[in-house]
């Protein structure tokens, strides 16, 4: 996916970025482009994981189900590798689904013609489309990671559809020493900080939990109302939901909220 020329203004602003590599790596040049100082913590590895002998057989068969549906842009970049390696030309007659915008471009750089949400990136928007209301007896192949929500999968399997999970990877928390904690946390003190999933923010939670930095003072950057609720519960108070998942709607949406004077971050001093 092409992202928009950096417009919004976040000069002296500190950021702190929690997403996995590589959309880690891409965000903290777009928010540095904006003119934050940026810091990537990397809360989420990923680890791909081997083919296994049911994997080919799904991805030889590739034909035989209509609707093929992925759950992030990492799935859908590891989905088509897979492919890649068995089909010369993609099976005609598929439905292609990426959860959020994001995740369909890849299948559209790929020459296909994905289907996404038009006004969201959630699972349960991704549900809301018409070709996934009565899928009865049609077969879907979801491409995912270990362990993430089941939702698409319970919800398609409810509605009668036959759904084979492709498993491409695992994710897993990284581990960080004291030294990198203190620099990200402490020396750093963010005014913001960037946990695009529920799993990535049990993870900053654990991490407040285990050092001395108020991370709960800081605004909180979530992807939707689900994880938004699950941080206020555990006492952050000042979380961004931002219109998209998009580089350029993440930046805007930090911008708007740290220019609130009343809401400016108190630097850490619990530190020494």
């Amino acid at each position: 996916m092409v992202t928009p020329r950096p417009e919004a203004d976040l000069a002296g602003a500190r950021v702190l970025v929690c997403r996995p590599e590589p959309e880690a790596g891409r965000l903290a040049a777009y928010l540095e482009a904006c003119g934050a100082e940026v810091r990537v913590l990397p809360l989420i590895e990923r680890v791909d994981l081997p083919e296994t002998a049911a994997d080919r057989t799904l991805i030889q068969n590739l034909d035989l189900f209509q609707h093929v549906i992925a759950v992030s842009p990492y799935a859908a970049g590891r989905l088509l590798e897979r492919i890649d390696t068995w089909w010369p030309q993609f099976p005609v007659g598929l439905n292609w689904y990426g959860v959020g915008a994001s995740t369909a471009a890849v299948f559209a750089a790929a020459g296909l013609t994905p289907q996404a949400p038009p006004d969201g990136f959630t699972s349960e928007h991704l549900l809301a489309l018409p070709g996934l209301h009565a899928p009865a007896g049609e077969k879907v192949l979801l491409a995912r990671g270990e362990r993430g929500r089941e939702l698409v999968r319970d919800s398609l399997n409810r509605r009668g559809a036959v759904v084979s999970e492709l498993i491409l990877y695992d994710r897993r928390r990284p581990s960080w020493s004291e030294s990198d904690l203190r620099d990200h946390l402490g020396d750093f003190d963010p005014h913001a900080i960037v946990a695009l999933s529920g799993e990535t923010l049990n993870n900053l939670m654990a991490l407040g939990e285990n050092s001395d930095h108020n991370l709960k003072q800081r605004l909180l950057v979530v992807p939707a109302n689900r994880v938004a609720q699950q941080a206020r519960a555990s006492g952050f108070d000042w979380i961004l939901t931002p219109a998209s998942l998009a580089d350029d709607a993440i930046a805007t949406g930090i911008a708007e909220h740290l220019a609130r004077p009343a809401r400016a971050p108190r630097p850490n001093t619990s530190l020494s």
